[in-house]
């Protein structure tokens, strides 16, 4: 088979239209609410969304009481929920995590491939600082949310 190999570019259009292109928000939310309200949000691109996965990340965190529709807890393609007395348990896995990432080693991971028409795998190169710098941005929001007695909602 004949397979022709894409590096998602985040600067071309095209590659953003494909749904192998990913990205997510968290945004800080009051379970208890009446009415659906986001106090604040952060952004996850596509470079860190695709890290993310990479590093274990969401695995790592499902040792939380995530609340989601599928039932399946933090996961792609969903929307997961966390109550805010678990916030601080989720920095220090988010801690423990960073320590398994050299921010050196510069690595190409397989996003996904199709079959058909044509054999293509899509890839994308890592940023293994960009990512710390995200998780540093991650835990403060984290943090914050705490500290404020929001809960978080995460869309991925």
């Amino acid at each position: 088979m004949n397979v022709h190999y894409i590096v998602i570019d985040d600067n071309n259009a095209e590659h953003r239209d494909l749904s192998i292109y990913r990205i997510g928000r968290i945004n800080r939310i009051r379970l208890e609410d009446k009415i659906y309200k986001i106090y604040h949000s952060l952004d996850i691109g596509a470079p860190d969304y695709a890290a993310f996965f990479h590093y274990g990340f969401p695995e790592a965190l499902n040792q939380l009481p995530f609340l989601s529709e599928s039932n399946n807890g933090l996961d792609s393609w969903d929307e997961a929920f966390l109550h805010n007395s678990s916030l601080a348990m989720m920095n220090t896995i988010i801690e423990t995590c960073i320590t398994a990432i050299n921010p050196e080693k510069q690595e190409t991971i397989l996003l996904g491939w199709q079959d058909q028409p044509i054999g293509v795998a899509y890839l994308r190169h890592l940023d293994p600082a960009g990512f710390l710098a995200f998780l540093k941005s991650l835990r403060q929001f984290i943090a914050e949310s705490e500290a404020k007695g929001y809960d978080l909602e995460f869309i991925l």
